[in-house]
């Protein structure tokens, strides 16, 4: 049986939303089982933001983080766009360089506006991407974007990394700190099987193991999946968080590759 279709955030906003009705503060609960190393993003294992320097999370003004993004020019983030739909510039904040989501590290920066793809389709979420402009520009390396010709960073099996500070399992409670893990790509055909018409080809990628044990979860929506150190994906949704059989599906970097260069350079 399947498991609800989920985008990759509902669980998280609806946690933190609870925690600031109840008028806590804007700590991350530690989930490192006390000994201040977690070892899941789903089957992942803690990341350093050295090596993801353009990683980058989104929160909501109170402090509380909900969705990830990519860092693709000083002033821009590629996120997804369920992460930004019905939201305005003021909802958002961007916050770069802090592998600790409790520390003060890194930058913190406003939303000035929010493109969404004219495309996205809410209802199935083909078309999944999102730019937001930010009110200065960082100081952090960005990451470069797939396009169609890179068709060598879209090959079936291709190790690809996904990292987030989301959930660590399906439901669960959101990372404290910066996870990564590695999975590979899937054919379109695999994916079409799993997901059925549910999975657009023209729009989607996928990346999992057959038997599961690793993924992205809640709270890693907008994040990247890069291959050879270029945003291939964009953490979209999937069938509950590394399930078997039930790989992540990723809005296609490439597929709007012509959309997003026109936004950033905008």
């Amino acid at each position: 049986m399947r498991a609800g279709r989920a985008r990759r955030w509902s669980t998280l906003v609806a946690a933190t939303a609870a925690v600031a009705a109840a008028g806590a503060g804007t700590a991350i609960a530690d989930t490192t089982g006390g000994d201040g190393v977690s070892t899941r993003i789903v089957g992942g294992e803690r990341a350093s933001i050295e090596d993801y320097p353009w990683a980058v999370y989104l929160t909501t003004p109170a402090g509380q983080q909900f969705c990830g993004g990519s860092l693709v020019a000083a002033d821009k983030v590629v996120t997804a766009a369920h992460c930004t739909e019905d939201s305005a510039p003021s909802d958002i904040r961007v916050v770069a360089g802090r592998e600790d989501k409790n520390s003060t590290d890194g930058d913190e920066a406003e939303v000035t506006d929010i493109w969404i793809n004219p495309d996205y389709d809410s209802t199935s979420f083909s078309g999944d991407v999102s730019v937001l402009t930010l009110d200065v520009e960082l100081d952090h390396p960005t990451v470069p974007l797939a396009t169609p010709a890179d068709e060598d960073l879209h090959t079936p099996g291709e190790a690809a990394t996904v990292v987030g500070w989301g959930t660590t399992s399906s439901g669960g409670a959101a990372s404290r700190y910066l996870l990564e893990t590695t999975v590979p790509l899937v054919s379109a055909e695999d994916c079409a099987s799993a997901y059925g018409g549910e999975f657009d080809e023209a729009t989607m990628l996928c990346a999992g193991l057959e038997e599961g044990g690793k993924d992205a979860c809640q709270g890693d929506s907008g994040g990247p999946l890069v291959v050879e150190g270029t945003l291939v994906g964009v953490v979209s949704w999937g069938y509950g968080c590394a399930q078997a059989g039930y790989p992540g599906v990723y809005a296609g970097v490439a597929a709007h590759s012509d959309q997003l260069a026109e936004q950033i350079a905008s």
